[in-house]
């Protein structure tokens, strides 16, 4: 019996984006992944996410039938849902097969920064402090997927990925229109109603009421972990923290590197799972 890694998906960035990272682990896991966060007009974007969380803890419930252990993937906005969800299901039956949260590039943001941030809402500084403003500024529109390609390659952010994850975002990250040409798969609306909800203290507040371990993997160049700080994640997921080489966006640059980082992780959790078990009436004796 495979154990199940459900894999949440970045804000902006639909889950088959992440397809040759996810095959990658399809060889140890069976994987499921919520396609588009925040589409589902049964689950709304709202501060705080709750039906968000709600979505993502039914969709547990769907997929972990025949799973002996649940492991909860996520980088960025799915790092903090898979968070929020483990919390949700807390004491449940389902909750105590839930082996541990990893988390990608997702830091706790508290202190003074929640702070600022819970300020910039409602002074409408936030869009100095994330980046919403360019959101709402994304171009939308193309002539067909060959323009995608062009325009995404130029950016500079863009051209550092792997090809193979590219050409995903090109297939999934945009999708066809009825005249043909192409759009954007992610609503950028959707996407700043995302940013603009962001928990911050109801993160890091729940913290140390988690039953499961969380592990933390973190890009050596994240400037989103430069700005959001450390040392609330660190004191959450203690020596279980691991750097990939790359950006915020690393499992787009360095998608292999990534699953075998996230495989090495679990195998971490399961080892201390194991570890904390106890033994069998027959080796006890």
């Amino acid at each position: 019996m495979q154990d199940l890694l459900l894999f949440s998906h970045a804000n902006g960035f639909p889950a088959p984006v992440y397809g040759l990272m996810l095959d990658a682990l399809a060889r140890d896991y069976r994987i499921a992944r919520p396609e588009r966060i925040g589409h589902d007009p049964r689950y709304p974007v709202t501060p705080d996410w709750p039906h968000l969380v709600e979505e993502l803890a039914e969709r547990v419930q769907a997929a972990a039938a025949d799973a002996r252990r649940i492991w909860l993937v996520g980088h960025s906005l799915g790092g903090y849902l898979s968070l929020l969800a483990a919390h949700r299901l807390g004491d449940s039956a389902l909750g105590a097969r839930i082996g541990g949260v990893v988390m990608l590039d997702s830091p706790l943001i508290a202190g003074w920064r929640a702070h600022l941030v819970s300020l910039g809402r409602r002074t409408g500084l936030d869009d100095l402090l994330m980046p919403m403003r360019a959101t709402l500024q994304r171009r939308q529109h193309w002539p067909d997927r060959e323009a995608v390609r062009a325009h995404f390659m130029a950016k500079p952010a863009f051209a550092r990925w792997h090809p193979r994850v590219l050409e995903d975002y090109v297939d999934h990250g945009t999708r066809a229109r009825a005249d043909g040409e192409r759009e954007l798969a992610f609503v950028r609306e959707t996407e700043y109603a995302i940013y603009r909800s962001l928990p911050t203290t109801a993160l890091s507040d729940l913290a140390p009421r988690l039953r499961v371990p969380v592990a933390f993997l973190a890009g050596t160049r994240s400037r989103e972990l430069r700005q959001a700080g450390s040392a609330a994640t660190r004191r959450l997921v203690g020596p279980r923290w691991a750097w990939v080489e790359g950006s915020h966006l690393f499992p787009m640059e360095r998608p292999l590197d990534t699953a075998e980082a996230i495989a090495a992780m679990i195998a971490r959790m399961r080892g201390g799972e194991a570890a904390r078990e106890p033994a069998p009436a027959s080796e006890a004796a």
